[in-house]
């Protein structure tokens, strides 16, 4: 799979993301303005907490909706031998479970199927991604892993 097909799913899973959220702002939205929830007292809450729910949602999508421009927006270049990792580098890690990584500028957590072969996108921010930034292929590290101290080797970076 190249970098290229592998933006391409980051992109479709973060639009699908879009899309749900985006539907379940706008279905809240029309909850808290319905004639249904006016507060029949001063007491009765309903229509203030559907509009805080519906405002947290539409700030979820609006966040969603920059990390798909985000991912569009990002070359798809492949990175050269002794190249360090920076921002759109695909990672490969030995001496861990999870071993391939996407650095990439948001939706830290996202984890495609990249032919069978499972990617989790970080970004530069996390801890792991803070680590990782400058380092080049054959570069160990020391990571703490559940309390444990554990070294793992960069094996590739394209």
């Amino acid at each position: 799979m190249t970098k290229r097909d592998l933006l391409a799913r980051i992109i479709a899973q973060l639009a699908a993301e879009l899309k749900q959220i985006t539907n379940a702002a706008l279905a809240t939205h029309a909850e808290a303005t319905d004639d249904e929830n006016k507060a029949e007292d001063k007491y009765d809450t309903r229509g203030l907490e559907a509009s805080y729910l519906a405002h947290g949602q539409s700030k979820a999508a609006e966040e969603a909706a920059q990390a798909v421009a985000q991912f569009q927006a990002l070359p798809a270049r492949d990175f050269g031998a002794g190249e360090p990792i920076s921002l759109g580098a695909l990672v490969r890690l030995e001496g861990r479970g999870q071993n391939r990584y996407f650095i990439g500028p948001r939706a830290g957590g996202t984890e495609v199927d990249a032919g069978g072969d499972p990617v989790l996108v970080i970004t530069p921010q996390s801890p792991l991604g803070r680590q990782l930034m400058g380092r080049k292929q054959g570069d160990r590290l020391q990571l703490d892993l559940g309390g444990k101290r554990s070294e793992v080797l960069i094996s590739s970076v394209a």
